[in-house]
């Protein structure tokens, strides 16, 4: 059983250098949604190392039983300024105290609407949150083994894989989704604080060329595709490997998977799975192991970046 809560101590935090300046990132690497998430993270903290819990926090606080656990796992639209306040005059986090601004802080940029708002309805809330989190990586590591990653996608090959993907989707719908796609892929330019992109590719995604969209021929699609690739790959923070099919069977045939990295400890590590049977956001530390281990073991199996790219330079000649 914890203290009573009138005797609950002024919590002493420990935070990574930098983090109470962490907030004032760069506005194109900012997402409403992971600053919640972070906020979420930042008082289950906070009250575990004051040893209280939830219940003890609704009950301080006058709130209703369970509304507490709900902010600490995340699971509020938006946070209220007032609630975080309360929360933190009862850990005694007073004014003069520079964490208790950085959280309001985060609140306050919590509050605000992610860019994809308009097109929140088109998209599920899973793959929301993990457009959330790509936001606010610092590193991706991906392995794909039937397309390129949709962050290195042009538009015309955005376009063709969504249009043969497994779902009917009208023209303007298609092309909602290119829109989010390409919007994405502004994280990789930048300028402040460009993410930072590890991509493994199966050579299957060389050989497979779109099908011809109207107006166009598939393997114009693919090799501007392929030339698209080589201009990413100049880029100091994209890596780019190919698994030949020489490598045989790998850690990556049961499907493509993308690791999300953070500089933060209140941010923890995520792993991303998409199939057809859905989309999962992972973050247990066994299961990041094993995400990581794969990965591991596919940029041992595949070519050099140097070399990847030579096979793509040839895969373009082909296509010719």
């Amino acid at each position: 059983m914890s203290e009573p809560l009138h005797t609950t101590p002024a919590v002493t935090i420990t935070t990574p250098t930098g983090t109470e300046e962490e907030p004032d990132m760069p506005e194109d690497r900012r997402s409403p949604t992971a600053r919640r998430r972070r906020l979420s993270a930042e008082l289950e903290t906070l009250i575990k190392q004051a040893e209280l819990d939830a219940y003890h926090v609704d009950d301080a606080l006058g709130w209703t039983r369970g509304k507490t656990a709900k902010m600490m796992r995340g699971a509020w639209k938006l946070p209220s300024l007032r609630d975080v306040r309360d929360i933190l005059d009862l850990l005694k986090l007073t004014d003069d105290d520079p964490h208790r601004e950085y959280l309001l802080t985060l609140a306050r940029q919590g509050r605000e609407r992610d860019w994809w708002h308009p097109y929140r309805e088109m998209l599920s809330e899973t793959f929301t949150t993990y457009i959330a989190l790509e936001t606010e990586a610092q590193t991706v590591h991906t392995f794909e083994q039937g397309v390129f990653p949709g962050l290195t996608q042009t538009p015309d090959y955005a376009r063709a894989v969504i249009r043969n993907g497994p779902f009917e989707l009208d023209d303007d719908a298609i092309e909602e989704r290119v829109t989010v796609r390409m919007e994405r892929q502004k994280l990789l330019t930048s300028s402040a604080d460009p993410l930072r992109l590890w991509a493994i590719l199966d050579e299957a995604v060389l050989c497979r060329a779109p099908s011809d969209e109207p107006g166009q021929k598939g393997r114009q699609i693919m090799r501007d595709q392929l030339g698209h690739i080589r201009e990413l790959a100049a880029l100091a923070r994209v890596t780019f490997q190919v698994i030949p099919f020489s490598a045989g069977l790998h850690a990556g045939v049961s499907g493509p998977f993308t690791i999300l990295e953070y500089p933060e400890p209140a941010s923890p590590d995520v792993a991303y799975a998409e199939n057809l049977a859905g989309e999962l956001v992972l973050q247990k530390p066994e299961d990041l192991k094993r995400f990581r281990t794969a990965h591991e073991r596919l940029k041992g199996l595949a070519l050099s970046p140097t070399a990847s790219l030579e096979l793509m330079v040839a895969a373009a000649a082909d296509l010719t």
